[in-house]
């Protein structure tokens, strides 16, 4: 995976590459699923939910330039692979889940794997975790029709964000927003499809 997916396709930083080694990404998968967890591809986890494909995974968090001291606001835990990269990288990862039974899952996981420095919070993720704010960067991993005012807000000066911006249904933009003196500047990085971003608990 790390040769033929990360380093092939351009990504080669030392603190990435350390910590898509180090997390066992099979086991952020379902039993049934595990044999296609290293693939080139999303893998669905249940609930209508992916881990996103290992590439996007080292490019978004290549993308957010994090420094070890960090505190960095996930939203959408799934399995929390995402969330266990981070970890390696920065000091401490808050991250919210909507889904009941993936935030309980991935709490259980981070226990069983050792991953003390992960949060994880049920609730509804447009509105941040305010509690916890301001973070150096905020990732988002399902594609939103806007970027929520609330993880604007919490977002610290000079931080970095990453959000899908689309519809379900069409490919979706993934978008870099910069947070500079009050002012924001925005890029559009690439092409990409993710999950929708839930609004409501899942039922």
């Amino acid at each position: 995976m790390i040769e033929n997916q990360i380093k092939a396709y351009g990504i080669n930083d030392p603190k990435i590459l350390s910590a898509m080694s180090k997390v066992p990404r099979h086991k952020f998968v379902p039993p049934d699923m595990q044999k296609n967890a290293y693939r080139d591809a999303a893998v669905g986890i249940g609930y209508g939910q992916t881990i996103s494909q290992p590439f996007m995974v080292a490019f978004m968090t290549k993308d957010l330039q994090l420094k070890k001291n960090d505190k960095v606001l996930e939203i959408g835990t799934g399995s929390g692979y995402q969330a266990a990269i981070l970890s390696e990288i920065v000091k401490t990862v808050y991250t919210i889940e909507i889904i009941p039974e993936l935030e309980k899952a991935a709490k259980e996981r981070f226990k069983q794997l050792g991953y003390d420095n992960i949060h994880v919070k049920l609730g509804d993720g447009y509105y941040g975790w305010k509690k916890k704010g301001p973070f150096d960067a905020i990732i988002v991993t399902a594609a939103a029709e806007n970027i929520p005012p609330s993880l604007m807000e919490q977002l610290k000066e000079g931080g970095r964000m990453l959000i899908p911006i689309g519809k379900p249904s069409s490919v979706q933009q993934l978008v870099r927003v910069e947070k500079k003196e009050n002012t924001t500047n925005t890029q559009i990085l690439m092409g990409v499809r993710f999950v929708p971003f839930t609004r409501k608990e899942f039922r």
